[in-house]
């Protein structure tokens, strides 16, 4: 579905003027609904804790070989203290993951278009501003920011530096922790905020918009010209320009679509991200777009993410963005599906297969073993169903005969056995 966008608040002369001119534009308001009273961590064991002290003072010279200065390290690392709780959410392996359409139908609920609905009319100038500058859709940056923190009201309440601490000292991920951890403390030295407000999610990311540390340093921007790249106060501005700047930097082409549903001719076989044409390649192979028209200009792949019995999608380079920010196909038809809701277009119109059952963990996790025992699979046996074990899956189904669309089921599960 080509973006074409419903202009408010703002004509485009006075848009182009302030993006020109490198005005901010301030939010008519604060968002509300968000508690911003950092959790209590708590109490850990007096192993761990002596534990998590030693590795304190063990990180402090690598830290400050790193640029940190003695007095943001000591200021910074002072709070931090071993939180059992993120520990435990960190080996939390889900035994279930949720079917697409289930995704997808909390992804774009009643509940959620309102919401984003009501934040374009009351964020309406900032967001005008922020997609002349970056020519990211308001519509879409709206959707990123309720798929990521419910319009800031869930941004999350765990102080990043005991977080990140934790995690970099438990030891699981310690090197991308602790890379983390040392983009934290540069976000503390360059004064966009101190270490009692540095909160957000129990893995370490923050604000509206949820950045991680390193992609805040990045990516991040002060839209409103305080001084301070702000993602974490009630204004959502710094965040929601932040994100468009992010999306921007990772391909968005202004004025192009992210993609649009597709009907497919019959026999077809070219699924896959890894399967790239233009458009009007596609179009002469026989794809068409999903209630009439032109398939939207650019060059992209075909997704089947519930398989052949459910819809199929043309993406193009914009969704390639948006799986830049959250590398899951997912929440990229997440966010395009509920900026498509919130500008007041047209949802998916194809059936889902709602009667498939969902696969276990062990379940998803034996697929895997099975796709590496025949040379299909060469990756790590997690149970995630990301896009190199659906293109393993693709591969194994051509070899038998049947629709490669790369799905995981409990018929593909019998097929392996």
């Amino acid at each position: 579905m080509t973006l074409s966008f419903t202009r408010i608040a703002l004509s485009a002369a006075m848009i182009a003027l302030l993006g020109s001119c490198g005005m901010a534009v301030r939010s008519a308001g604060p968002v509300g609904g968000g508690d911003l009273t950092p959790a209590p961590i708590p109490a850990a064991s007096a192993q761990d804790e002596a534990g998590l002290q030693r590795w304190v003072q063990n990180f402090r010279p690598r830290a400050l070989s790193r640029g940190i200065t003695p007095a943001t390290f000591d200021r910074s690392m002072a709070i931090a203290r071993f939180n059992p709780d993120v520990v435990r959410l960190d080996r939390k392996q889900a035994e279930f993951s949720r079917p697409v359409w289930l995704y997808l139908d909390s992804a774009v609920s009643d509940v959620r278009i309102a919401t984003g609905r009501q934040m374009l009319a009351q964020h309406g100038r900032t967001l005008a501003a922020i997609e002349a500058r970056y020519g990211v859709p308001r519509e879409i940056v709206l959707a990123v920011w309720g798929m990521e923190s419910n319009f800031g009201a869930n941004r999350g309440r765990t102080q990043i530096i005991p977080a990140l601490a934790t995690l970099a000292y438990d030891g699981r991920r310690a090197e991308m922790f602790e890379n983390q951890l040392v983009a934290a403390l540069r976000i503390i030295q360059a004064g966009d905020t101190d270490p009692a407000h540095l909160l957000g999610s129990w893995a370490g990311a923050m604000g509206h918009t949820q950045f991680m540390p390193t992609s805040f340093l990045e990516y991040a921007v002060d839209f409103t010209g305080d001084g301070r790249r702000d993602i974490w106060s009630d204004d959502p501005t710094d965040s929601l320009a932040s994100t468009a700047a992010y999306l921007a930097r990772n391909g968005w082409a202004r004025g192009q679509a992210w993609g649009t549903e597709v009907d497919l001719p019959s026999g077809f076989s070219a699924v896959g991200k890894g399967t790239r044409r233009s458009s009007a390649q596609w179009a002469a192979s026989g794809v068409t777009r999903k209630g009439g028209g032109a398939l939207p200009s650019g060059t992209g792949s075909i997704i089947r993410p519930a398989g052949a019995r459910g819809p199929a999608f043309l993406i193009l380079d914009n969704f390639r963005s948006i799986l830049r920010y959250n590398n899951s196909d997912n929440y990229a038809l997440g966010v395009a599906y509920l900026g498509e809701a919130i500008a007041g277009r047209q949802g998916i119109t194809g059936a889902w297969p709602r009667s498939d059952r969902p696969l276990s963990n062990a379940e998803r996790m034996e697929i895997q073993r099975h796709l590496a025992r025949r040379g299909f699979y060469a990756d790590e046996i997690d149970g995630k169903m990301g896009s190199g074990t659906m293109e393993a899956i693709a591969a194994f189904q051509r070899s038998i005969g049947v629709a490669p669309d790369g799905y995981p089921t409990s018929i593909l599960l019998g097929q392996l056995r």
